[in-house]
């Protein structure tokens, strides 16, 4: 349940308009690896299903100044290897491997993605950029969820988690989608509240749901791994539509 808390004035103003920009927070990244939105191929058609060799490569975006930290190479496997189940289970292409993300830069050059999938003797690869972006600020925590309050911190994570479908063999990005995960992490600043925090909400979507790490020093990046998750959750069903809405797009032309 919901747990009483005092916000000073300053944090409600604060985490109003954080919350009407969220949508945009962080901003969209795959335009600056694959180019712009424009590049995508409406008359390419998509691949029949079960055929097509692709690859995987997962690029975690740190280059904007207010980017979260990197997530660890640990959490980016368990990443990949989730996604990669994902695709093989939504996408009209075989996943056969996760390709390393060494020498991707941001630099619109799909061109080189598609030469790196070539080299792999893959037909197509499905780019994934993923980034957050993390503000702190001071807020009132409530001590075993009651009234009384005390001083802490409140850490805001907005991940977003991006993925085009290439044909390497003729340079068009078939279809995108993206997925966005919010959590929140609040700490004391003061001792002796330690039994109740640090604790980790999914808000906005879930504030039912809280986690509590082990420690003060793992939160942070307990936090940047739950946001991930979440946008993952949410990008799979969008790429799915996003595939849906191609095939079908593709049936009414064919009708005409």
């Amino acid at each position: 349940m919901h747990r009483p808390r005092t916000v000073s004035a300053v944090a409600l103003l604060f985490g109003l308009l954080v919350s009407a920009c969220a949508s945009n927070v962080p901003p969209a990244r795959m335009a600056d690896y694959v180019g712009p939105s424009g590049s995508i191929g409406t008359s390419q058609p998509l691949p029949d299903w079960g055929v097509t060799k692709a690859g995987l490569v997962l690029v975690m975006d740190t280059s904007a100044p207010d980017a979260a930290p990197r997530l660890p190479d640990q959490a980016l496997e368990q990443m990949g290897e989730r996604l990669q189940a994902e695709f093989n289970r939504l996408l009209p292409v075989v996943v056969t491997k996760v390709l390393p993300a060494d020498g991707i830069k941001p630099d619109g050059d799909l061109a080189k993605l598609c030469d790196v999938g070539k080299k792999e003797g893959l037909d197509a690869l499905v780019v994934v950029v993923a980034s957050a972006t993390e503000v702190e600020y001071p807020i009132q925590v409530a001590v075993m969820w009651t009234t009384h309050v005390v001083p802490g911190l409140r850490r805001d994570n907005w991940s977003l988690v991006e993925a085009a479908l290439i044909d390497v063999r003729t340079g068009h990005v078939l279809i995108q989608a993206e997925g966005r995960g919010w959590a929140t992490l609040d700490r004391p600043t003061v001792p002796d509240v330690n039994l109740w925090y640090p604790v980790i909400w999914k808000r906005p979507l879930d504030p039912n749901w809280r986690w509590w790490p082990p420690t003060f020093e793992s939160a942070p990046h307990t936090l940047r791994v739950i946001a991930m998750q979440e946008a993952v959750k949410r990008l799979t069903p969008n790429l799915l539509q996003a595939w849906t809405n191609k095939r079908t797009a593709e049936v009414a032309a064919l009708g005409q």
